[in-house]
């Protein structure tokens, strides 16, 4: 009998407290993070400043995670773990190796810092569940492996690039959404579910595709989050149209934070105006593949009390992927092409900056 070689897939993701006492950690290595919280202050002042924003922020998001019916805390953690459970068992069965998925946090736990996670290389691979690059996902995932084990991980073998502009991924969105409308998905797999209705045609639907907001400060680094979040929606829209759809959808934003100029519309002023046109809005959350705070609350609570009270015919809140099955199986394909396509350096390209140690970073220049 064969012995399969053992392989390790962590599957990244932002976070999120899985209890009330963990919610100023949580908030504490967000704004500590200087791809996130990325202000023109002296490093020492601007950690300091991060500090004060969590613990002041903990009391107030705390009403929030409570008001999602976890017990205080975010399911994000938990979702995340439902992923590698089916993840796991999906590449087992399709694949000559023997898997172990397991999760890591950017923020809380189980924190990416950890010990127990390996410098990512062919065996020891890293897939962070952020379907577009920003400097404030992807790229701040990369650093934080960097500042661990001291060379950019991308190049390694052991990184999933971002996946969001593939268009597998495009026909896999829209299958998704159509298999939603159709009241073909299984709800059970999913978190408040919100049920679309027999006879209404999602092909005349106003669709949202509401993506986490940035600072422009960013964008102005040469962030290239907000072209790959339009690039997403073009590819997903021409699926959809392929089959049929003949509404409206619009690219918006949310969950600012703060005074300084973030990415526009926002998503609350798309719904406004949707809604005073009594028209049917569905609002999917684009750059979220596991449900939390951001979809449950921000999208199926706020937004829905904002669309219905401004005179909205429906609101429906499209769930993230979860454990879905086709996503699932788009997960294992990618992770078993890893990074072995990498030739240039991705943060530049992306992000605006290459990471010290990075092997492509002479080419990238040159």
């Amino acid at each position: 009998m064969k012995i399969k070689k053992n392989k390790i897939l962590t599957l990244v993701n932002l976070g999120g407290p899985r209890s009330v006492s963990e919610i100023e950690v949580f908030l504490s290595d967000l704004f500590l993070d200087p791809f996130v919280f990325d202000l023109p202050l002296p490093e020492f002042l601007r950690q300091k400043l991060a500090k004060f924003i969590a613990k002041k922020r903990a009391p107030k998001v705390a009403k929030k995670y409570e008001s999602m019916g976890f017990g205080g805390a975010s399911p994000l953690v938990s979702e995340t773990e439902r992923q590698a459970i089916v993840l796991q068992s999906t590449l087992n069965l399709n694949s000559e190796f023997k898997w172990k998925v397991q999760i890591a946090m950017a923020c809380g736990y189980p924190n990416i810092r950890d010990s127990k996670f390996s410098k990512p290389s062919p065996n020891e691979i890293y897939l962070p569940l952020y379907p577009q690059f920003s400097r404030s996902t992807v790229l701040s995932t990369y650093n934080i492996l960097y500042n661990k084990f001291g060379e950019c991980p991308i190049g390694s073998g052991g990184i999933v690039p971002n996946f969001g502009n593939d268009p597998k991924y495009w026909k896999l969105y829209a299958d998704f959404l159509i298999e939603y409308f159709l009241g073909k998905l299984n709800e059970k797999q999913f978190l408040h579910y919100d049920i679309y209705p027999k006879g209404k045609d999602w092909r005349e639907m106003n669709l949202v595709f509401s993506a986490h907001g940035i600072p422009m400060r960013l964008v102005k680094k040469g962030d290239k989050y907000l072209e790959e979040v339009a690039s997403n929606v073009k590819g997903i829209i021409a699926q959809l149209k392929s089959k049929g759809f003949k509404g409206s959808f619009y690219i918006s934003f949310q969950s600012k934070v703060g005074p300084a100029k973030w990415t526009e519309p926002n998503t609350i002023q798309v719904i406004e105006n949707l809604a005073k046109q009594k028209k049917d809005i569905a609002v999917i959350p684009i750059s979220f593949v596991s449900d939390h705070l951001e979809t449950l609350e921000e999208i199926g609570e706020e937004f829905r009390e904002i669309a219905i009270g401004n005179g909205a015919n429906s609101f429906y809140r499209i769930p993230a992927f979860g454990v879905y099955p086709k996503f699932i199986e788009y997960l294992a394909g990618i992770v078993l092409e890893a990074d072995k396509k990498a030739t240039s350096c991705v943060c530049l390209e992306l992000g605006g900056q290459s990471l010290d140690q990075c092997r492509f970073k002479n080419r990238a220049n040159s």
